[in-house]
């Protein structure tokens, strides 16, 4: 099995994660580049085939949180891109008790939407009536 280089991981994750092209071999979308992603929580794994939408958290408020594309939400080094700040998500205003397992980084606001990273959280986050969940800054994702 091959492995990319740590520099190519660094390179794939800042193309995806922040619009850096990568010279010579891939360029950010030149008409109208996506100017952020979205954050998802699931309450298991969404699957490696799956979209935005596989086990995903509902509850009334609930949307995905955007992390803008540019630089300024992730940090990218050796390959693995770090959260640069605390993701939030509205309170849950529902008497459910569910637990987010997984967190996802999409395409898409709403919908099904192209899943492009997905990946268990560690500590998990139980979502009840009145909590708010965050996906903390420091939450990392690993292309090597």
């Amino acid at each position: 099995m091959a492995a990319k280089s740590t520099t190519l991981s660094t390179s794939v994750l800042n193309l995806l994660l922040n619009g850096v092209a990568i010279p010579a071999l891939a360029g950010n979308a030149a008409a109208s580049p996506a100017a952020q992603l979205y954050v998802a929580l699931h309450t298991a794994d969404p699957g490696a085939g799956g979209n935005q939408t596989g086990s995903e958290v509902g509850y009334t408020g609930y949307a995905r949180v955007p992390v803008v594309r540019d630089g300024t939400g992730w940090s990218v080094a050796d390959g693995v891109a770090t959260l640069v700040n605390d993701a939030p998500f509205a309170k849950c205003a529902d008497a459910i008790n569910v637990t987010a397992t997984h967190c996802s980084f999409g395409l898409a606001a709403a919908g099904a939407g192209t899943l492009l990273y997905r990946a268990a959280l560690t500590p998990v986050l139980p979502i009840q009536n009145g909590t708010a969940p965050v996906l903390e800054k420091g939450t990392t994702i690993s292309e090597s």
